[in-house]
């Protein structure tokens, strides 16, 4: 079969649209075109009607109520409401709040942010394979803290965090308990009733629905979470967020997360499936590769791999028509090596040879093929205009004695204990 080029391996940075979401938006643009505020006119209520039922969608996909749906612009506006709008609420209670260091910059420069008025962070530090345990979340728990904001799986490596028991945690203390789930949802089951989550924030561009569109899950009992207003308006939202909605948006929203809530096992299993094939494929032929990120608990689309003795750039201009990243979307004009890869302990080295592979619905078996065998080629071209590779397999016959301390070619005694975490 042949293969279309370019071939997109991007999928943590954003997704295509999806046909059938397509297709549930188009009639919300010209026909339905009202505004769901507008309730004294039948344009008005079909569209009222539409975001509604998306409110039911995406509640639906979290084991929540439809009324604890808030829908926003993306996931960064829902990380900025749910994080600035609880320590603004809960101030007078502490004003201390827990993360960690490898979160989104949604979530880092908005407690920064807190930072700078007042409120006190602690930064946790993940594991080596990028996990933050509940044991280091409870013993960063002072009686000042009332918000715990940790992700439930990492854009970068797909880190799992075991968000359950954190957030069992965070009730048992009766501490809010906000989780960034941007990559999470609709990849690995989450439900907000059994994860004691409070506060979740998504989008509906990592989703396979459209871009400007997300959503901020807000617990109405047991506790009842209140927040402090960021946009102020016409009080659209119950309130909670001002501004007029994306019909469309919304709607492209909610199908996204029908579809992608009842195909989650599927297609888990398939993108897992060609991952590991992917995974295999580069080990088998190269040597000095280091995978980030925990060997089993981690997103079943998401493969970080370093490349000793390669520079990730020059390694993706020379696999142009692969489209893959070398770190977060919106950190990617950065020079600096990946913040979440030093943060777990990865050297400046490695770090700046790391590339990113993130599988989606539409990735096939021959796309994968294609992309192992040009970046095994690109990567064998570039190290051998590296003397650093020539003296490492001078030195140390396969050179694995003069990479850093983690795991090298296939699955080291270290990475194999780890299964059992």
């Amino acid at each position: 079969m042949a293969v279309n080029l370019p071939i997109y391996l991007d999928n943590n940075a954003t997704t295509r649209t999806d046909p059938r979401v397509l297709e549930a938006m188009l009639p919300y643009f010209c026909e339905d075109f009202g505004n769901a505020a507008s309730r004294n006119h039948p344009f008005g209520w079909r569209a009222e009607a539409a975001v509604e039922k998306a409110r039911e969608q995406v509640a639906l996909a979290l084991g929540a109520s439809a009324k604890e749906i808030v829908f926003t612009s993306g996931a960064t506006e829902s990380d900025n409401l749910a994080i600035k709008g609880a320590a603004e609420m809960y101030k007078d209670k502490g004003r201390h709040i827990i993360t960690c260091a490898t979160e989104h910059k949604a979530v880092l420069d908005t407690c920064k942010y807190l930072e700078e008025t007042g409120y006190t962070m602690t930064y946790l530090k993940p594991d080596r394979f990028g996990v933050v345990s509940a044991e280091q979340v409870a013993q960063a728990i002072t009686d000042q803290t009332i918000l715990i904001t940790l992700m439930a799986a990492n854009n970068e490596i797909g880190t799992i965090h075991p968000i359950a028991q954190i957030g069992q945690l965070a009730k048992a203390r009766g501490i809010i308990f906000h989780t960034d789930a941007t990559q999470a949802f609709c990849k690995i089951p989450l439900n907000v009733e059994q994860m004691g989550i409070d506060l979740l924030s998504l989008s509906g561009h990592k989703i396979y629905g459209p871009k400007g569109v997300g959503a901020l899950y807000v617990r109405r009992r047991s506790p009842r979470v209140r927040l402090a207003i960021q946009m102020h308006g016409g009080g659209h939202e119950n309130g909670r967020r001002s501004g007029t909605l994306n019909v469309p948006g919304v709607v492209g929203l909610g199908a996204a997360a029908q579809i992608g809530s009842a195909e989650m096992d599927a297609e888990g299993r398939r993108l897992g499936q060609l991952r590991d094939y992917l995974q295999r494929a580069l080990e088998k032929e190269l040597d000095h590769v280091v995978v980030n990120g925990h060997p089993t608990s981690r997103l079943p689309n998401t493969l970080n791999i370093s490349f000793a003795y390669v520079e990730g750039e020059s390694l993706m201009m020379k696999v142009k028509d692969i489209a893959v990243s070398s770190g977060s979307a919106c950190t990617s004009a950065s020079l600096e090596p990946s913040f979440v890869l030093k943060a777990i302990g990865v050297s400046d080295e490695l770090a700046h040879g790391s590339i990113r592979f993130s599988l989606g619905r539409f990735t096939t078996q021959e796309e994968i093929d294609y992309a192992a065998e040009h970046v095994i080629r690109a990567v064998r071209q570039l190290r051998e205009l590296s003397p650093l590779y020539e003296t490492a397999r001078e030195q140390g016959g396969n050179g694995e004695a003069n990479l850093p301390p983690l795991p090298c070619k296939g699955r080291s005694e270290e990475t194999e204990r780890a299964k059992g975490f």
